[in-house]
């Protein structure tokens, strides 16, 4: 799936204005344990489910009390465990599986990755 700038700067803008984070929106700084990222990718997934929305979003480079804009030296596209890309190890890992995909927006403040979860498969 791929999105174009200007709708991943309108959902980031609707996301960060939101008044609290929800079981289906998360914001990180600089997470990079690929454990807890899978971990957070089905909390999320599940949450969605329940609350009947059709995605989820886990966005790195926002404060989570403020929602401010901060940007994120955490790069999915580059992030590996042992020799695997972060993206195929979390495809395998999870079960259910869950359809996901990273996108990456680059805003005046510095790079801004989300994790824009599609659905879940069971």
């Amino acid at each position: 799936m791929n999105r174009t700038e200007e709708y991943l700067r309108s959902l980031l803008s609707e996301l960060c204005s939101l008044p609290y984070e929800t079981g289906w929106v998360e914001f990180k700084h600089n997470n990079k344990d690929h454990e807890s990222i899978g971990e957070y990718i089905s909390a999320l997934s599940n949450s969605a489910t329940l609350e009947g929305k059709s995605h989820a979003y886990m966005v790195w480079g926002v404060k989570d009390d403020s929602h401010e804009v901060i940007g994120t030296t955490f790069n999915p596209f580059k992030s590996k465990i042992g020799n695997e890309e972060l993206e195929s190890w979390l495809l395998r890992q999870l079960s259910p599986r869950i359809l996901f995909v990273f996108h990456e927006l680059i805003t005046h403040l510095g790079k801004v990755d989300r994790l824009h979860l599609v659905g879940q498969k069971k």
